[in-house]
Order: structure tokens, then C-alpha cells, then sequence
């Protein structure tokens, strides 16, 4: 409705002067205009608040993330320096305290070992063709003490290129070693259905069996030395020296003979026998250390009824006392 007819007809409903209805008009539009300019001013300032939140909160994430990655950043120096400085003390062959270093780095530094081992390392493989004869209880054991021989590898200075060979996917124990070791299927190692000799040539392949008559005395890069994947309840009898005559390939023995002799004990129990990651324990301390004396001393059981020869004993001293003066 137009102005002036509106202030007509208010005078004429309220019986008041026409001025007066023209003021009061008057201050009514005056408020709708000044309403109007705040709802205006109002509606600009949420725009401009609400765009200033999502700037500041678009900041807020790239620096954050920027935070982070500087974070990283340093970490993997800290890192990189502590896995110099570890390799640094292993090749001088000072005794670092892996305490100082962080798991992750002690991680990275096996991996690269392993990894390294795959082309320079010696080469060790597990027989584990004759699980067949061998008990559920029996099988169970065996893939623990393979979980143990790979983790000696791991700790290694020295590390071996690791293969299991005759070890089919759907073997009971491929399903057991799934079962009780856990990342198996990772493992940084060769999981293969094949033999030894379908791997290397025979010549370079050593099986080593506590039954052959040759013991051995070095452990040579350019040979490939072969485990058999039995377990100390085995009640068959030099099953891994009829599995290397069946191969063809040569054989060897510890040199417990030559190094150790039996004690006496009430029971008068013997044995030479020992579980695959014992055996490999004993290699890997021979290389680090060029003794078997020593190798010996430190992983043959003493329940298996032999101690090292006096003489032996007496040299390996000698040898202590010599480089703890040195």
C-alpha cells in the first residue's frame, strides 16, 4: 500500500491528526531500514568469519603436515647415522650395544644383511624330504627349530643364504611352520619344492650327517652344506646318510670326536645327535670365530654327555686370555 493513503487510513482508524500518523510512520521505516542494514552487516560478517575458519583450518592442516614430514625427515637421519655407525663398529669388530639403537634400525640392518647374503652369503639348505617318517609330534618340532634357525640367521654377523628344499604347500609341515611361526610366508629365505641338486651342482654340495666318517673342518664359501630335517626322536637310523647316498653328493660331521669327549654320568647317556638349529649355531659361531673349540663350548648341549678335551680346553684358554690382553 502506498505511503500516503496508508497514513490516511490509519488517521481515520485511530482519530489522530495526520502529522502525527506521518511520524510514527516515519519511525517505523526508519527501524525496517536500519533492520534491514543489520541483517546486511550481519550476513557479511558469518561469510567473512566462516571464511577466515576454513583458511585458518587450511593452514592449520598443511602445517601440520609439513610438522610431520620434517618429523620423519629427521627421524630417518637418526636412523641412517645410527645404522652407519653400528656397521662402522661391526667391521672394525668392536662390540656394539644394539640396546642404543631403536628397533626399526636394528630391523633395516638385518634386512640389508639378508639381503646381502642372498649374493655373497654362504649357503646352507634344509633336506626336508624325509617328513613323511616322521610323527605329528615330530613335525611339530621340526618347525620350531626351523624358527629358531632363522632367527641365529638374523642375529648373524655373518648371515646364511637360507633354503628350505622339499618342502611342498600343502605338507603337514609347511602347514605347521604357517601355524606356529609367525610372517613364515615372509621369511627372508627360499621356500622351495625342489632338492638340493636341482638347485646346485653336486659337486659343491656337502651333507652334513653326525653318521659320515669325514669330519669337517672348514666351512668353504664355494660349497652349498646341505641339513637333514629330522628331529632327535626320530627312531630310524642314519636316515639323512642314506638320503646323501641316494643323492650321491658327499658327506661330513661335525668334529665332535676330534674336539670333545664323553663325561661321566650316572645315566651314561651319549649322543651326538643334535636338532638342526643347534648344528647351524655351531657353524655360524665357527665362522665368526675360526674355533671349533669354541663353537663347540658354546651350543653343544651338556645333557648330550660331552665336554671339551682337556687339551682343547687348555688352548681355547690360552686363546681367551691372549685376546682379552691384546
Amino acid at each position: 500500500m502506498p505511503l500516503e493513503p496508508a497514513k490516511q487510513q490509519m488517521a481515520e482508524q485511530q482519530h489522530l491528526p495526520l502529522e502525527m500518523c506521518e511520524k510514527k510512520l516515519d519511525v517505523v521505516s526508519g527501524l525496517m531500514e536500519l533492520l534491514c542494514i543489520d541483517l546486511e552487516a550481519g550476513e557479511e560478517e558469518r561469510k567473512a568469519h566462516k571464511d577466515h575458519a576454513a583458511c585458518s583450518k587450511n593452514v592449520l592442516r598443511k602445517q601440520r603436515h609439513w610438522e610431520r614430514q620434517l618429523a620423519a625427515k629427521k627421524s630417518k637421519r637418526k636412523e641412517e647415522k645410527q645404522r652407519r655407525r653400528l656397521n662402522r663398529s661391526q667391521e672394525a669388530g668392536a662390540n656394539a650395544d644394539p640396546a642404543q639403537f631403536t628397533k626399526r634400525v636394528m630391523k633395516a640392518i638385518t634386512k640389508e644383511r639378508l639381503a646381502e647374503a642372498r649374493s655373497t652369503g654362504l649357503k646352507l639348505c634344509v633336506d626336508l624330504s624325509m617328513t613323511d617318517c616322521m610323527s605329528d609330534k615330530e613335525i611339530s618340532r621340526l618347525a620350531g627349530q626351523l624358527r629358531r634357525l632363522y632367527g641365529s640367521n638374523k642375529k648373524a654377523t655373518r648371515p646364511f643364504h637360507l633354503f628350505l628344499t622339499d618342502l611342498k604347500e600343502d605338507s603337514r609341515l609347511y602347514q605347521e611352520c604357517v601355524r606356529m611361526n609367525d610372517g613364515f610366508r615372509n621369511y627372508n629365505m627360499e621356500i622351495t619344492e625342489e632338492s638340493c641338486l636341482d638347485l646346485f651342482p653336486s659337486d659343491t654340495v656337502v651333507y652334513l650327517t653326525p653318521d659320515a666318517q669325514e669330519a669337517l673342518e672348514t666351512v668353504d664359501v664355494d660349497k652349498v652344506y646341505v641339513l637333514g630335517g629330522l628331529v632327535d626322536e626320530s627312531i630310524q637310523k642314519k636316515l639323512s646318510l642314506t638320503r646323501a647316498a641316494e643323492l650321491g653328493i658327499h658327506t661330513a660331521r661335525l668334529p665332535i670326536d676330534e674336539y670333545m669327549v664323553k663325561k661321566s654320568n650316572v645315566k651314561n647317556f651319549h649322543s651326538k645327535i643334535l636338532a638342526i638349529n643347534q648344528v647351524f649355531d655351531i657353524l655360524v659361531t665357527f665362522l665368526e670365530t675360526g674355533s671349533w673349540t669354541q663353537a663347540l663350548q658354546t651350543w653343544f648341549p651338556a645333557g648330550k654327555g660331552y665336554v671339551i678335551s682337556p687339551g682343547n680346553s687348555e688352548r681355547l684358554l690360552a686363546k681367551t686370555q691372549t685376546l682379552q690382553e691384546e
